[in-house]
């Protein structure tokens, strides 16, 4: 009876050993898709930059083509 209650807690052990492998995995994970949330969050607002750019200048070419086409029309 004592070899089989030993038995046993060890492979408790055995299994609390894997279940803190399992956790300290899934706070890596944890941390991984938080800092790719700010990278990503990070692209985002640089996209939206470059865009917002992009349409200003638009908007002076489309100007300065209506100016061009008022003085040729």
């Amino acid at each position: 009876m004592f070899e089989i209650l030993k038995s046993i807690q060890a492979k408790l052990a055995d299994h609390d050993k894997r279940f803190d492998a399992i956790e300290k995995r899934f706070v890596e994970l944890g941390d991984l898709v938080r800092k790719q949330r700010r990278d990503t969050a990070g692209l985002l607002v640089m996209a939206k930059s470059i865009t917002g750019n992009f349409a200003e200048e638009l908007a002076a070419v489309e100007e300065r083509v209506a100016a061009l086409e008022a003085r040729g029309g």
